[in-house]
């Protein structure tokens, strides 16, 4: 016996075995509907739901226990389930049912005459062995407003409450459309109800597998990673024999046939571990599913959101620490270290989360300390839109009054701890007092001075409180020999680790230097580069602008010269791409210069974010010019905003979004704690180092993707030299020299790294076209891509090949890597790969999305190789219009085959757009079509006769030739006609005779005489209308029919007809 590679064998009967290892009953799809009451839009198991209950919940009446009855649990039950008046949209219908199954509900018990309400609960969360768990496969689900239903590949249940979602795939099959699956079902006309329930959904294949919940973007889903799971005890689990119960369920309906299989693969010996097992493993055993859905999930700003693996390990981690005492009676403390961009707020919400349920923890109270008043806002922000109200300090008395009331949450800024101890000797010395720390390394180590000062009065205010400290960045080698401070580093999630799971986007980086004389070739050859695309007029402004460099000072020349550089290398390679940059400036003057140029120069947009000016802020500015510049811009500022909240909102609003600015300047504030998705490129123009510079590189570092736009790197561009050439070890430069090398791994790539890629992926697309014969034949590259596949797979090598490119074009270090001829030579390519998708897209008549190409992609066309218009428009070939039909067979100058294509193209399009209106012609016709193609391609239709069938296949659906006459009664009728198609050839009587069409025609018209007189406004959505108009269908079949005219259906062939019959109804019959 061989594998059988399908996903079946592959992905989800390993699955279900797996949960059943694990301790889930699997339940065969019979047994499951039949829990559900028989109805498929019905997701509860409700049977197992009022046992469950019924069974783990008690109440207590002057000392003696209670059951509650089958009225208590159906209650229950009644209110968790939400009915249409209390749906609010998937995600606030989901976070109700999630607070209900969190924390209950109430019933109301009378008992000798005294009535009290008592809690009740659906999932015992303490004690898991409490709970009945089930799995089933193949989970059938009606649509909203409709018969048809989706089909899930795993379902498993907790107390008969639906909680986890698995769609399952084959190993050669990307996740990516198995998260899509999963995303798609989410959609209000798709099956929502299951997911109002669903807690944690995952997609997988034998290879790989992926988590998430639900409303979270693709781009979010993470696969895990544990730190806890030993292989042995995933193996004995994956290789558990079932049960002859069990496989009795899990062998059943459209699994029975591969029951002999696995029996025979379990003869054979062990199975291998996959990484499929081991995610399900580490998510899935009962106990860890419900600390992760418990514990682990939070609600941001109606957002759902379940921990990563580093949050979930830290978060644990931590909470063993705690536990612990010190000889002084503190608990003990420590340092998480996660990286900047993997969600360290969050991780301190989930961390306040889990000390509030940890039951050896009484009453604890959480104090949040950040060194800056914008970080204060932003955590206590974060925690607001997670449900957690946390109580801000205004001052230094305030914060004292927050402590002495035991206010449960408070946010602060370290230095509100000098003035609180000004003038009290107040200290609380209660060690359920937790302070987390943001950025620890700035506020307790006392690398700024003063900070660690307001570190020792926090602890004369808070002697015996556990300090928990969090950073983003690596400790530096002298920051270790502090961690005492805290305790011990409790948990660390490194760069690269933080790379390779996907949680941020790796960092490329490009030292550039700038020319500042205006003469001589180099200028000249600088020059021509950054005007690359601009007309010769342009370029005669933009040097004339230029030359004014002469009469200006040293600084502001090099002021000058990086800005018409950045300006012109964002104007080339990132405009209109929806992604844009931060400049880092050396000080609040060089900030405003920055700006007055890139306005001048006028190709690109930009705002300055800077705090406003001080006398005392260290004389940044030395000479009184700068200083009234700045004063002069904040004036500005002032008068078009009024205050410097607003200022800030606005500005970092509008960066965010879609719009202007593209640029936004900044100096020191924005460099930490600030998170633009969309911001793609840092242009460093300031000596930074240590956790500076890591802090300001990682602004570049977070995911972002939308409308088919993803962000794949962050860029540094750094013209202070700070890496110089990055070809040694990153601690061997100045700017990193007090790390550790192991904690700098991955932090950034030279983008040379990447540039030397382009020859690998030029390859790759070549090796796609080895079974061309003669590569000057266009004709043969087209009709080799005439496998959907194959072209799929071409587009998204050109794709990558393409990103490539142009990451490589907009680096000045391409010329380092290759010669001229070289790059010329993968440009040319680039171009003829770009003409020939267009052509085979116009060919095969592909649907294309107005951003054909991604927007940085157009840019690439546009600036370097050969202008191309913005948009494809494809000329749909339209099969109605005779005249344009006979107008492709006639064309000119493209082979019959390229004309036959497009036809057939074009004829499928339309079969596949109007199936639902008539099943059984577009069926009949599909068919017709797919042997003609095939005929074709195994060469027994010549180009002539391929074109000639088509195009008559063609005309016949345009015109709707049935080819075969229908009845009298319904000639003429395409509404009856396509009813007939459904019930021709079904229909037989008692004695086994076929029904006579002419009787079938009748029939068929009495149907549609019942659909119409049901048809109300808004029937297909709205399930009693739909409920009332299959019970005529139902009834007429079983009254009218069978009883009176003796014509026999059987049970399930009546259920399917009724089916088809609804679904045509909907289509051809909006209301």
């Amino acid at each position: 016996m061989t594998f059988n590679a399908a996903e079946k064998y592959q992905s989800q009967i390993p699955a279900m075995q797996m949960l059943v290892g694990l301790g889930f009953t699997p339940l065969s799809q019979e047994e499951a509907l039949r829990l559900r009451g028989g109805r498929l839009r019905n997701v509860v198991l409700d049977d197992v739901l009022a046992e469950q209950l019924m069974k783990i919940n008690r109440f207590t009446y002057h000392g003696r226990e209670y059951a509650f009855d089958l009225e208590d649990a159906h209650e229950a039950m009644r209110r968790l389930k939400p009915t249409p008046d209390r749906l609010k949209g998937l995600r606030g219908t989901n976070q109700d049912i999630y607070d209900a199954l969190i924390l209950g509900t109430t019933i109301t018990k009378t008992i000798d005459g005294d009535s009290k309400s008592y809690s009740f609960r659906y999932i015992d969360w303490e004690n898991p062995e409490n709970n009945v768990f089930h799995v089933t496969a193949e989970f059938s689900v009606e649509r909203t407003g409709s018969s048809s239903t989706k089909r899930c590949d795993i379902v498993a249940f907790v107390n008969g409450i639906p909680v986890l979602v698995i769609e399952n795939k084959r190993p050669t099959e990307s996740l990516k459309k198995a998260d899509s699956q999963l995303i798609g079902y989410q959609n209000e006309d798709n099956i929502p109800q299951l997911f109002h329930f669903a807690q944690l959904l995952m997609s997988m294949n034998r290879n790989e597998a992926r988590y998430a919940t639900v409303g979270t973007p693709r781009k979010f889903w993470q696969t895990w990673c544990d730190e806890e799971d030993r292989e042995e005890d995933i193996a004995r689990i994956a290789n558990r024999p079932l049960s002859e119960a069990e496989k009795a369920a899990i062998f059943s309906g459209d699994f029975a046939p591969a029951q002999g299989y696995f029996d025979e693969m379990a003869a054979e010996g062990a199975r291998e571990v996959t990484a499929q097992d081991r995610t399900i493993h580490a998510l899935c055993r009962p106990e860890r599913l419900l600390d992760i859905i418990r514990r682990f999930t939070v609600f941001d700003s109606g957002v759902r959101k379940v921990a990563r693996h580093q949050q979930f390990f830290g978060i644990r981690r931590a909470i063993e620490t705690v536990r612990q005492f010190n000889p002084d009676g503190s608990r003990k403390g420590g340092v998480i270290w996660h990286t900047q961009g993997s969600g360290k707020s969050l991780t301190m919400v989930m961390l306040g989360r889990a000390l509030a349920l940890e039951p050896s923890i009484e009453n604890p109270r959480i104090l949040i300390v950040t060194d800056r008043d914008d970080l204060d806002k932003q955590i206590k922000a974060t925690f607001k839109s997670c449900d957690m109200e946390p109580e801000r300090a205004t001052s230094g008395a305030n914060l004292l009054d927050l402590i002495r009331n035991r206010t449960p949450l408070v946010t602060t800024i370290i230095n509100k701890f000098d003035t609180a101890l000004r003038n009290s000797d107040f200290a609380d010395d209660d060690p359920n007092i937790f302070v987390l720390v943001d950025e620890s390394h700035r506020s307790q180590t006392g690398r700024y001075g003063g900070h660690s000062q307001f570190a020792t009065k926090m602890r004369r205010l808070l002697p015996k409180a556990c300090y928990l400290g969090f950073t983003g960045t690596p400790l530096l080698k002298k920051e270790k020999n502090t961690l005492s401070t805290f305790g011990r580093l409790i948990h660390h999630y490194k760069i690269d680790e933080a790379v390779a799971d996907g949680a941020v986007v790796p960092l490329l980086y490009e030292g550039r230097l700038v020319e500042q004389q205006v003469s001589g070739g180099v200028i000249d050859k600088w020059f021509e580069k950054i005007s690359e695309g601009l007309t010769d007029s342009q370029k005669a402004d933009l040097k004339r602008k230029y030359s004014r460099m002469d009469a200006l000072a040293k600084t502001d020349q090099a002021i000058r010269a990086k800005a018409f550089d950045i300006s012109e290398h964002f104007r080339k390679h990132w405009q209109g791409t929806g992604f844009k940059a931060q400049l880092v400036a050396p000080s609040k003057a060089a900030a405003v210069k920055f700006k007055e140029v890139l306005d001048e120069i006028g190709h690109v947009t930009s705002e300055i974010i800077i705090s406003p000016p001080d006398e005392n802020e260290g004389n940044e500015e030395v000479d009184r010019e700068s200083k009234d510049l700045v004063r002069r811009f904040w004036s500005r500022m002032m008068d078009r905003f009024k205050t410097e909240e607003e200022y800030n909102r606005q500005i970092i609003e509008a960066f965010k979004g879609s719009g202007d600015p593209e640029i936004l300047i900044v100096v020191s504030k924005l460099l930490t704690g600030f998170d633009a998705p969309r911001n793609t490129v840092l242009y460093v123009c300031k000596s930074l180092k240590e956790h500076n510079l890591l802090q300001a590189i990682a602004r570049v570092n977070r995911l972002y993707e939308e409308d088919g736009v993803e962000k794949q790197f962050g860029f540094i561009i750094d013209y202070e030299g700070l890496l110089g050439e990055l070809d040694k070890a990153l601690t061997t430069y100045s700017a990193f020299e007090g790390y550790d090398p192991a904690d700098l791994a991955g932090s950034v790539h030279d983008i040379r790294e990447e540039i030397r890629r382009l020859p690998q992926l030029h390859d790759q697309l070549w090796d796609i076209f080895k079974p061309v014969r003669n590569k000057k034949d266009m004709e043969q590259f087209e009709q080799l891509l005439a496998d959907e596949a194959l072209r799929q797979n071409f587009y998204a090598r050109l794709k990558a090949f393409s990103r490539c490119l142009h990451i490589s074009l907009s680096s000045d270090k391409l010329y380092d890597v290759f010669d001229e001829a070289k790059i010329d030579a993968l440009k040319r390519d680039w171009k003829q790969f770009s003409e020939l998708k267009r052509s085979v897209q116009l060919r095969y008549q592909e649907t294309v999305d107005v951003r054909e190409f991604e927007p940085k992609i157009q840019k690439l066309l546009d600036d370097h190789v050969v202008a191309m218009p913005a948009e494809t428009i494809i000329e749909v070939v339209n099969i109605n219009d005779p005249g344009a039909l006979q107008a492709i067979v006639e064309e000119t100058g493209v082979s019959e085959a390229s004309r036959a294509d497009r036809i057939a193209s074009a004829t499928r399009r339309v079969i596949s757009e109007r199936m639902e209106e008539d099943p059984t012609f577009y069926k009949q016709f599909s068919e017709l079509l797919e042997e003609t193609i095939q005929a074709y391609r195994e060469k027994r239709l010549s180009e002539r006769d391929y074109l000639n069938s088509v195009a008559d296949l063609a005309s016949k659906v345009a015109r709707k030739e049935r080819n075969r006459n229908v009845p009298e009664s319904i000639r003429g009728n395409e509404d009856a006609q396509a009813f007939f198609g459904i019930l021709e050839g079904q229909l037989q009587t008692k004695d086994g005779e076929r029904v006579p069409e002419s009787e079938v025609a009748s029939i068929t018209l009495a149907i549609i005489e019942i659909i119409k007189s049901h048809l109300i406004v808004g029937i297909w959505s709205n399930d009693v209308a739909q409920n009332n108009l299959r019970n005529a269908i139902d009834d007429y079949f079983f009254d009218v029919l069978r009883d009176e005219e003796g014509i026999e259906l059987p049970v399930e062939m009546l259920d399917e007809i009724e089916l088809k019959i609804m679904d045509l109804a909907r289509a051809r019959f909006a209301a």
